[in-house]
């Protein structure tokens, strides 16, 4: 299973709406296919210009890696020679933050990840993690 543009749209506007709800800063939302490539972007009014490269960072390490920004962020502070490494093999693009999370289609398969910034790193997370599931897909933070 690939994850569609009209998927990704869709993980986009639920995200959006999750952060409304809970009343967050405004977002920025990306979506990547497996192979790291930008599927869709949607940044609100009021988000910083630079919030693209923050979200796809969390995205393309958790894609990248097989492994969501929460585990990211652990190896990062258990082994910082290792994510040091993997920064500079991927040009500096991995944030190794919660707000990248893997998206499992119903095998466990990864099919993309999503990358959301603009609040708390772990706010961020909860709202791609809502806009995963209501898609019926599995999100990993």
């Amino acid at each position: 299973m690939a994850l569609s543009l009209r998927r990704a749209r869709t993980i986009i506007r639920k995200a959006l709406e999750k952060g409304r709800e809970m009343e967050l800063k405004p977002l920025s939302v990306v979506v990547l296919d497996a192979g790291g490539h930008v599927q869709a972007f949607e940044r609100e009014d009021g988000a910083a210009p630079g919030r693209f490269a923050i979200a796809h960072g969390k995205a393309y390490g958790s894609v990248m890696l097989g492994m969501a920004g929460t585990a990211q962020m652990a190896r990062a502070e258990g082994q910082a020679y290792f994510m040091a490494a993997v920064n500079g093999v991927f040009g500096g693009q991995v944030i190794p933050v919660p707000g990248g999370v893997l998206v499992r289609d119903k095998k466990g398969t990864v099919i993309g990840a999503v990358g959301v910034t603009g609040d708390t790193s772990d706010n961020d997370a909860t709202a791609a993690l809502a806009a995963i599931e209501a898609v019926g897909l599995t999100g990993e933070v």
